[in-house]
C-alpha cells in the first residue's frame, strides 16, 4: 500500500503546521519539515519540541533563507527530500506541499489512487513552445544568470539582466536538457526520487545552471523527471487543486467552499485562509476518515469564475474609435431578439425569415459555429466579430442588398446592444420572456461548465439560486437600459397580446404577426 512522505516547505503559523503534521502522520503518513532560516526560532523550537516524539516527522538538517523566485527553495525542497529519504524508507511516494495546504480527501482515497496508477505526478511543458507563462520575461529566465530577487531588489534585477545582454553574456541551456515548466506542487515515486537525488549528485553543471535561473521551482524538477522517466510514466498534472485570479494572485478558500473543494479531482487543495478554522476542522476529520464516497465533479474554476464575475460586470475597456465614429446607416433597421434559451430564438427567428423573407442570422456574437457568408476573415472569430461589430452588421447588409436586418442576441450583451442603440440607424428590440425550470438551469449548468453528470447535489442546489437570479438580473438590467425601442413576448402570454408585440417589432400586419406567434412548440425545451 502506498505511505507518503509529505515534504513540508513552511515559515509562517507554528501552530498550524503542527496540526497539519499531526493530522498527516495520523493517516499513516510521513512528514519531511524545511522552515524558512527568516523564520523566528522561538518558532522553529515549538515545531521541534511538539513534533520530536513523532517518530513519522523528520526535518531538514539546515535552515535555509528563503525567498520567492530563488534557488533557496529547490535547494530548501531538496534538504527535505534527502531528510524524508533516509527517515522514511517505507515511504513510496514523496508529495511537495505548503503549509497553506489542506486535504479535501481522506488518506485512504489518496492511497488507493496512488496505488491505481504507477505514475509520477508532475506537471510539465514545454518551456519554449507551450503558453505556460503568461506575463512576464520567458526565456531571460534562463539564459541569464540571477543573482538578485525581482521583488526585493527589481532595479539591480533589471540592471544585471541589461548589463548582460549588453556585454553578450547570454548562456545555452544544457545540452541534454529540454527544459520543461510547470507547477511546483508534485507527487513522486520513490525510485525517480532515488535517480534525481543521484543525478544532483553527478552533474553538478546542471546544478550551477538552475542555481542561478530565476523561479527554478517551476523548472528544476518538472524537466529533471522528464529527463530521468519514461514518458508513459509521467502525468503531467497536480495533484493539488489551486487557482488564480485575473491578477495572478492565488485564489484562497474559506468555510464555505467546502463542498465545492472535495468534490474536485485532486487530493489536496491551496490557499486555504488561515482564519478558515471551520473549513480546516472538517478537511482534518475528512482526512482520516473511511469509507467515504467522494462524487467527482472538476467545475471548480469555471464556477468560481462565474461566482466572482457576478462583482465584475461593466465595460473593462473603452470603445473603439472605429466603433463609436462608423454607422449603419440612417436608412436602416436592425431588429435584435434577445433570449436565453438560443434554441427558442432561434426557432423565433426562423420562422420570422419564413413569414417575412427578412434576412437573419442566429447568435452572431455568441456562438462561433453561427454560419456566415465570407467577409473577409472578419466573421472568423468571435472576438473579431464582436470587435468589428458594427463593420460587420454593414457588411451582413450589403451582402443580403437589405435594410432590414434579423439578429439573436445573448441578453448578457446589454453594452453591446447600447453600442448598437445609439447608433443612426433605427434599432429595435424584443425581449422573448421565457420560464426556466429547475432542469432546465441545471441542464444550462452542465452546458456552459458550470457544473458537471457527477457534481453533487448540495452542489447543484447551492448554485441553482445564484443562476436563477443571474437569468433575472440580466433582464432587470435590459429594464435598467431604459431602450425606448423595446418590446416584448412572454411564454405565459396569450398568441394574441405576442401578435400584437410581433407586429410593431417588425413592422408586419396583426396577421402575419400572429401566423408566427402561433408557431407549434415555439417554447419547448
Amino acid at each position: 500500500m502506498a505511505r507518503i512522505a509529505y515534504i513540508l516547505l513552511s515559515h509562517k503559523d507554528p501552530d498550524g503546521i503542527i496540526a497539519q503534521a499531526e493530522r498527516l502522520t495520523e493517516g499513516g503518513d510521513y512528514v519531511s519539515i524545511h522552515f524558512d532560516g527568516r523564520s523566528r526560532n522561538s518558532d522553529f523550537d515549538r515545531l521541534k519540541a511538539a513534533l520530536s516524539d513523532n517518530p513519522n516527522v523528520t526535518f531538514a538538517r539546515k535552515r535555509l533563507k528563503c525567498g520567492w523566485g530563488e534557488w533557496s527553495l529547490v535547494a530548501a525542497t531538496l534538504l527535505a527530500v534527502r531528510a524524508a529519504v533516509h527517515a522514511f524508507p517505507r515511504a513510496t511516494h514523496f508529495y511537495m506541499l505548503s503549509g497553506d495546504c489542506m486535504p479535501i480527501k481522506s488518506a485512504e482515497y489518496a492511497h488507493a489512487l496512488l496505488d491505481r496508477d504507477d505514475v509520477d505526478y508532475v506537471e510539465s511543458f514545454d518551456f519554449f513552445k507551450s503558453d505556460w507563462i503568461k506575463t512576464g520575461i520567458k526565456s531571460e529566465r534562463l539564459i541569464y544568470r540571477h543573482y538578485f530577487n525581482e521583488r526585493s531588489h527589481k532595479r539591480l534585477f533589471y540592471a544585471s539582466m541589461a548589463l548582460q545582454d549588453r556585454l553578450g553574456m547570454a548562456r545555452k541551456v544544457p545540452v541534454d536538457l529540454q527544459i520543461q515548466i510547470g507547477s511546483q506542487w508534485w507527487c513522486l515515486r520513490r525510485r525517480t526520487v532515488e535517480v534525481l537525488l543521484e543525478f544532483c549528485d553527478r552533474r553538478r553543471d546542471v546544478m550551477r545552471f538552475f542555481s542561478t535561473t530565476w523561479i527554478p521551482d517551476e523548472t528544476f524538477f518538472q524537466t529533471l523527471v522528464r529527463h530521468l522517466v519514461p514518458e508513459h510514466e509521467i502525468q503531467a498534472r497536480t495533484l493539488t487543486f489551486l487557482m488564480f485570479t485575473d491578477y495572478g494572485m492565488p485564489v484562497t478558500f474559506y468555510n464555505d467552499n467546502y463542498d465545492l473543494l472535495v468534490s474536485q479531482d485532486y487530493l489536496f487543495a491551496r490557499k486555504i485562509s488561515p482564519d478558515a478554522l471551520d473549513l480546516k476542522t472538517r478537511l482534518g476529520q475528512l482526512y482520516a476518515a473511511t469509507g467515504v464516497d467522494f462524487p467527482i465533479s472538476s467545475e471548480g474554476r469555471s464556477l468560481f469564475q462565474f461566482l466572482t464575475g457576478r462583482g465584475r460586470i461593466g465595460r473593462r475597456f473603452a470603445p473603439r474609435f472605429w466603433e463609436t465614429e462608423s454607422s449603419l446607416g440612417r436608412e436602416r433597421t436592425l431588429l435584435m431578439v434577445i433570449c436565453k434559451k438560443w434554441h427558442v430564438a432561434k426557432r423565433l427567428v426562423d420562422r420570422m425569415r419564413t413569414v417575412t423573407d427578412l434576412p437573419a442570422v442566429d447568435y452572431v456574437f455568441n456562438e462561433a459555429s453561427t454560419p456566415l457568408p465570407d467577409l473577409g476573415g472578419i466573421q472568423s472569430t468571435l472576438e473579431k466579430r464582436t470587435r468589428h461589430r458594427r463593420a460587420l452588421v454593414r457588411m451582413l447588409f450589403d451582402y443580403w442588398e437589405a435594410d432590414t436586418l434579423i439578429v439573436c442576441i445573448d441578453p448578457a450583451n446589454v453594452e453591446l446592444m447600447q453600442d448598437f442603440v445609439a447608433d443612426k440607424s433605427t434599432v429595435r428590440l424584443l425581449e422573448v420572456d421565457c420560464e426556466f425550470s429547475d432542469d432546465y438551469l441545471v441542464g444550462h449548468a452542465r452546458r456552459v461548465g458550470l457544473a458537471g453528470e457527477r457534481t453533487p447535489k448540495e452542489v447543484i442546489d447551492r448554485l441553482l439560486p445564484t443562476i436563477r437570479y443571474d437569468v433575472k438580473f440580466e433582464s432587470d438590467k435590459i429594464r435598467d437600459a431604459d431602450f425606448s425601442n423595446l418590446l416584448r413576448i412572454r411564454e405565459a402570454a396569450s398568441s394574441n397580446d405576442n401578435a400584437v408585440a410581433l407586429a410593431a417589432f417588425l413592422d408586419i400586419t396583426i396577421e402575419k404577426a400572429r401566423e408566427i406567434a402561433e408557431t407549434n412548440y415555439l417554447f419547448m425545451d
